[in-house]
């Protein structure tokens, strides 16, 4: 079938790319290759399977327990869960496995299955691999008592909640947030945080209905929480994506705080508080020049990976690190979560601002965002992107010319057929005008 993972599980518009049929298999493929490599320790296997609210979910997620099920994988339903909190009780619940049907920020038509491993880690590209390979292949089917059982477990939201209260540093008595909950997988859990640590919380699109997920809402459309920070004159607005893995702020002022100023706030107080380890934050080559050398300049070291936040956790797990994060707004608090948490980074960028007494705004003004300029080049050759002598020779002179105070970064797409060219500069004209250059060199060498 060629390769169907990109870099954050299986995606596809529901029922047609992502089918019923494939979900099935899937599920099947991963339970043989976990049980193989002895993810199961030779014991009735147990896995927790979640879904964000968009309407396929639900016969994706039938699928998948019928999947799970019928490779003799016991499986315990969690409902509608953020997809940090599944695999909060992936771990939680001591299963051997976890599944989470959603895609994240994607439009109400797409959806996603991802995997976990035992304690609610991101398995692997070997193992994504061998699962492919897997696919529609004959098995031995177990019968009688051999099926897998299935049961609900939608008690478990709320040991996540327990769970997220608990890692907060102090009440937020006194706070007014707005929580933009993108109707999705945060709309119950959120503002159930928040309230409990004593915040008062204007909610908004916290009403999903299957269809209205992602819909001008959330992380990706920050104008509705700009508006409702203002009007309600609250300290700070959250925004979650349709599974809660990423958040976005909004200061007092209604102005937007990136994953990269939020990246580094919660830095610069793990460090205060003597909790950053070896002084260190993990983040993409994406995150901005200004980022890294707000950091720096503060004594944090900076490791740049891969754009995703599985390169970013594996970078994390590698050098002992507990901070990570992107600038789209993953945030990986590796002291208590095993991936990005939009509730958990709320919660904790809003425990800044009360211990500090200091609003958002000045909190954010850490670090100095460089103008950057991002063009998508559709319908070229990606795979030439880093090969290409001419464009190579092309990216070289602009980086020349714009020396330390600026960077190019060509990147292929994981998805489509494009090419994304990112420039950042000391003013937004230079970084326009080298962007929409190198743009212009991207289709004509590159071009089918």
């Amino acid at each position: 079938m060629g390769r169907i993972f990109g870099t954050d599980g299986v995606r596809g518009v529901a029922n047609r790319d992502l089918t019923a049929e494939l979900a099935v298999d899937l599920a099947v493929a991963a339970a043989h290759v976990l049980g193989e490599v002895g993810a199961f320790a030779d014991q009735r296997p147990t896995a927790v399977v979640a879904r964000d609210p968009r309407a396929s979910g639900e016969f994706l997620e039938a699928a998948v327990v019928a999947g799970l099920a019928s490779a003799g994988v016991d499986v315990h339903c969690l409902g509608v869960v953020p997809t940090p909190g599944a695999a909060f009780l992936t771990s939680f619940l001591e299963a051997d496995m976890g599944v989470m049907i959603s895609a994240s920020h994607n439009a109400m038509p797409d959806n996603g299955i991802k995997f976990l491993a035992r304690g609610g880690l991101k398995l692997d590209d070997q193992l994504e691999v061998l699962i492919e390979d897997r696919l529609e292949e004959p098995w031995d089917r177990p019968t009688g008592a051999g099926v897998g059982r299935i049961g609900d477990s939608h008690a478990g939201v709320a040991a996540y909640v327990k769970h997220l209260v608990s890692t907060c540093p102090r009440p937020l008595d006194g706070l007014r947030v707005v929580l933009d909950c993108a109707n999705g997988a945060a709309y119950e859990v959120g503002p159930a945080v928040f309230e409990e640590l004593g915040a008062t919380v204007i909610a908004i699109h916290a009403e999903p209905d299957g269809l209205n997920i992602n819909d001008n809402c959330g992380s990706t459309h920050l104008d509705d929480l700009q508006v409702a920070v203002v009007r309600h004159g609250a300290d700070a607005g959250f925004a979650f994506d349709g599974d809660a893995d990423r958040c976005l702020a909004v200061d007092e002022t209604g102005a937007v705080v990136d994953g990269d100023h939020i990246l580094a706030i919660l830095a610069l107080a793990a460090r205060d508080a003597g909790r950053l380890t070896d002084d260190t934050v993990v983040a993409t080559v994406m995150s901005n020049l200004g980022f890294v050398q707000a950091l720096e300049s503060a004594g944090i070291s900076v490791i740049q990976t891969a754009v995703g936040d599985r390169y970013v956790l594996e970078a994390m797990r590698a050098g002992g690190f507990n901070m990570g994060g992107e600038q789209s707004g993953h945030v990986i608090m590796g002291d208590y979560a095993t991936t990005g948490d939009g509730v958990l980074t709320a919660v904790h960028l809003a425990a800044r601002m009360a211990e500090s007494g200091t609003p958002l705004s000045r909190l954010a003004s850490v670090m100095t965002r460089l103008p950057q300029v991002l063009i998508n080049v559709p319908g070229v050759d990606k795979s030439r992107a880093d090969t290409d002598p001419t464009l190579l020779g092309e990216v070289a002179i602009a980086s020349s010319r714009l020396g330390d105070t600026g960077r190019v970064l060509l990147r292929q797409s994981g998805t489509e057929p494009l090419v994304r060219v990112m420039v950042e500069a000391a003013t937004a004209e230079q970084a326009t005008e080298v962007a929409e250059h190198l743009a212009g060199v991207v289709r004509l060498t590159l071009s089918l």
